[in-house]
């Protein structure tokens, strides 16, 4: 049973996430870390775009890192989270929609076409790997007979999502690089379009924007712990400390597979994921299906 966390877990919880999005660039970086690219971009003034929409540009990048922890309220720490909404996972999947607005929002707004096209960019890949994402979740939530992200924990006391709907489980860990645009999925950002939706953005913008991303991507990583790995169960250890192990796991393998596949062009991309991955996640729902009805 996941209980709601304490009030003060509210002001808590953006601060985990930045801690956790900074740990994973730095691992990610194999150097000296985050660091110094972040005190450049304190520093570095602003550029802006002639005839720029400003106060979109500001939204956009804004809202990015926003939905990441709007999206987060519903992940449980352990057996604790801030709110187990009774659709939780509607919820998180609802927060994906607010950052395709973030990121499409910041390629618009600057007036500039190599950004829009990065925005657009997104908008494509995101309408190409968000049917088989909420088919993959639906299927969790399908297994749990329950749309709440608490009774999704519950129902993987005895054995986790991820043995008996694996199909489900890897096309969610494929979308979740594809929702934080990253590894294989880099389009919207690409360097063939000089940083996409982000190639206009400077200082503190471009900051806010890039740290969003790995907000995005740790975010979307945990969810896959509640969703398809047992959330807090496990033995010997708190529930807590098996939802850090796992999540560190999670994201452990998105860094290693961005750094070994490489990017994916979009128009093979967009036909793996109507043509091979739709499909799979039809079926991947049927079986889980037959094995509810069946219980």
């Amino acid at each position: 049973m996941v209980d709601s966390a304490p009030l003060w877990a509210v002001a808590v919880l953006p601060a985990v996430l930045v801690l956790a999005a900074w740990a994973t660039a730095t691992v990610d970086a194999r150097s000296s870390g985050p660091g110094r690219e972040v005190l450049r971009l304190l520093v570095q003034q602003r550029r802006i775009t002639r005839a720029a929409d400003i106060p979109l540009v500001r939204l956009g990048t804004t809202l990015l890192p926003v939905a990441a922890v709007l999206a987060a309220a519903v992940l449980p720490f352990g057996f604790r989270s801030l709110s187990d909404l009774p659709d939780g996972i509607v919820w998180f999947n609802a927060m994906e929609a607010l950052a395709w607005a973030a990121v499409w929002l910041t390629g618009w707004a600057p007036n500039s076409t190599l950004s829009l096209i990065g925005g657009y960019r997104f908008l494509a890949q995101g309408l190409a790997y968000e049917l088989p994402h909420m088919l993959a979740i639906t299927t969790a939530a399908l297994g749990a007979e329950s749309l709440r992200v608490g009774a999704v924990v519950d129902a993987q006391s005895g054995l986790w999502f991820a043995v008996w709907m694996p199909v489900a489980f890897g096309i969610y860990l494929l979308s979740a690089l594809a929702m934080a645009f990253w590894g294989p999925f880099d389009q919207p950002a690409g360097a063939d379009v000089a940083g996409g939706a982000a190639g206009e953005l400077s200082g503190v913008d471009r900051l806010v924007f890039l740290g969003g991303r790995w907000l995005l991507l740790v975010v979307a990583a945990a969810f896959a712990v509640p969703l398809f790995l047992g959330g807090g169960h496990g033995p010997l250890l708190p529930g807590w400390a098996w939802t850090v192990l796992k999540t560190a796991a999670v994201l452990g393998f998105l860094l290693w597979a961005r750094r070994r596949v490489p990017t994916v062009r979009m128009e093979r991309y967009v036909e793996l994921a109507w043509v091979v991955l739709t499909p799979l996640a039809v079926a991947q729902a049927l079986v889980v299906a037959v094995a509810v009805l069946a219980r």
